[in-house]
């Protein structure tokens, strides 16, 4: 078990944050005095191996559920060629201030495993969190996926693949189904929050929409066409999908904005519960401070209204 440390270096980060280029008062929200004290953090939790190499998480456990803690899971971005868990930490206090816990996961990146390893990474992770529940309190009925960029990707694709997708085969099981069972039991998400994510892979290797971090993700391999098409969430539309929304701006260069709306004019058609969030003038990332609010009161009015915020924290 990686040796729990407190979580007392969010908060110091937390305040200055609050007043990030405007002149403000000091924060006095009394939940960033007392944060550290309800929650604890295991860094670097081994959730996997690949290629020699341990593929880790940060769990941020609260201390004080009796019952089971609603569980968000977050992928970071950087194109499947660049980022860092760590750079994340700050887009995870919205879902801490909900007395959640959250997990923060790392993946192989492009330039030591190309696609599909960020993804096969990804299902494992949502995997660990299933069936590591009764050691850490998650409520496997309350999984939420989010990330931004390629990690808005690899939520929606992480929680619309199939049951026994070929992505999973390669994610650690028990003994008991290691050698017993060819199958491992479904996992359910119960809502993805997908920050200006890819959902069409393959327009992203060729014609007007091209990009290099997707081609690099890729490389040289003669099937990309065909294997870029199966990491593509768009792929997966059916009914019975988890609630999704989407927040991206009409002005992005780096993930074309009509992703999202093809995206969300799909699930409309086969009536699975989405929102489509339009930050008007908004390009990738970067938006103001009461975009960034307005969004985080959509989000929260999107999951009261799927029934993912009956056990809200009380600050």
């Amino acid at each position: 078990m990686t040796r729990p440390i407190l979580l007392a270096t969010i908060v110091v980060l937390f305040v200055p944050f609050l007043g990030s280029g405007q002149s403000q008062k000091p924060a006095t929200d009394s939940w960033a005095d007392y944060v550290s004290g309800d929650y604890i953090v295991r860094p670097n939790i081994t959730y996997a191996t690949a290629n020699n190499t341990p593929l880790k998480l940060d769990l941020y456990q609260p201390k004080s559920h009796s019952a089971p803690a609603p569980t968000l899971i977050f992928f970071h971005g950087g194109g499947w060629v660049a980022g860092q868990k760590e750079q994340n930490v700050l887009q995870l206090l919205p879902y801490l201030s909900l007395g959640w816990a959250v997990v923060n996961v790392e993946y192989r990146m492009a330039s030591s495993s190309p696609a599909p390893a960020a993804v096969e990474d990804c299902r494992c992770a949502l995997r660990w969190v299933a069936s590591r529940s009764k050691d850490f309190n998650f409520d496997t009925s309350e999984i939420v996926l989010t990330g931004g960029s390629a990690g808005g990707h690899l939520a929606l694709i992480t929680g619309m693949l199939p049951p026994n997708s070929i992505f999973d085969r390669q994610c650690p099981t028990s003994e008991n189904i290691r050698w017993s069972s060819g199958t491992e039991p479904p996992v359910r998400v119960a809502a993805i929050i997908n920050w200006y994510g890819i959902t069409d892979v393959e327009e992203l290797l060729e014609g007007p929409n091209a990009k290099h971090y997707a081609i690099e993700w890729f490389g040289s391999m003669s099937n990309r066409k065909e294997l870029a098409q199966e990491l593509s969430p768009i792929s997966y539309v059916r009914q019975g999908l988890p609630p999704i929304i989407s927040i991206h701006g009409d002005s992005d260069d780096i993930v074309p904005y009509e992703q999202a709306v093809r995206l969300h004019a799909a699930l409309d058609k086969v009536g699975v519960p989405n929102q489509l969030v339009t930050i008007h003038g908004g390009k990738h990332d970067g938006f103001s401070r009461q975009e960034l609010v307005d969004s985080f009161e959509t989000i929260r009015g999107f999951l009261r209204k799927n029934h993912l915020l009956t056990k809200e924290h009380s600050q």
